[in-house]
């Protein structure tokens, strides 16, 4: 299974001005993070970012959240519990004019909303806190939930590898920066392709 560029949101989970210097290779991964967020604005794909109680930790890294399409301020660890969810699938929009006047068939597909983005590609830190319970809790939700690991860590190794067994063994896709961009683009055909080539290498 490949993940679909019409079909993905990019969620990026607490990158923060006070939590990444203790971050294990976190400059890397904050590198990583803009990578993804400056290739989904180039193939229109919705980037989402939240931070975890910005005024103990301080905002995202300022390029990454002015990459964002809106950053939700939360307390709690999953983004979930504070909305993510009707940020990645909002309602359908009410129908417009004098629809009640059409057949059924027609008032149908006038009532259709866009179509869903239901994978969810999400990196963030820490990875065995609110990128877990995020990811954990959006499973729960029943999106596809793809994990970009070498944009993801936490203050030690051994906690974000567990985080990864575990997000895995929950049905979650890991995958790596590379992964995600070429598979968004799938061809070297792409209009995009040498601007992707540009961010990756």
């Amino acid at each position: 299974m490949l993940l679909d560029e019409t079909e993905c949101q990019l969620v990026l989970v607490d990158y923060q001005e006070r939590l990444m210097p203790a971050i294990f290779e976190g400059a890397m991964v904050v590198e990583n993070a803009r990578r993804l967020a400056k290739l989904a604005k180039l193939l229109d794909i919705p980037v989402w970012g939240t931070e975890q109680n910005p005024s103990r930790l301080g905002a995202n890294e300022a390029e990454l959240r002015a990459l964002c399409d809106k950053t939700l301020s939360k307390m709690h660890f999953s983004a979930v519990s504070e909305g993510l969810s009707e940020w990645l699938r909002p309602p359908a929009k009410p129908v417009s004019g004098n629809a009640r006047s059409l057949p059924k068939h027609l008032q149908k597909s006038q009532q259709q909303s866009a179509p869903e983005r239901n994978s969810v590609v999400i990196a963030g830190c820490e990875a065995h806190v609110c990128l877990l319970q995020t990811a954990l809790e959006l499973l729960d939700d029943e999106f596809d939930v793809w994990v970009v690991t070498d944009a993801c860590s936490s203050r030690t190794e051994r906690n974000r590898d567990a985080a990864f067994d575990r997000l895995a063994g929950a049905g979650a896709e890991l995958v790596t920066t590379e992964m995600v961009a070429f598979e968004w683009l799938r061809s070297c055909e792409h209009p995009d392709f040498k601007d992707m080539l540009a961010l990756v290498k």
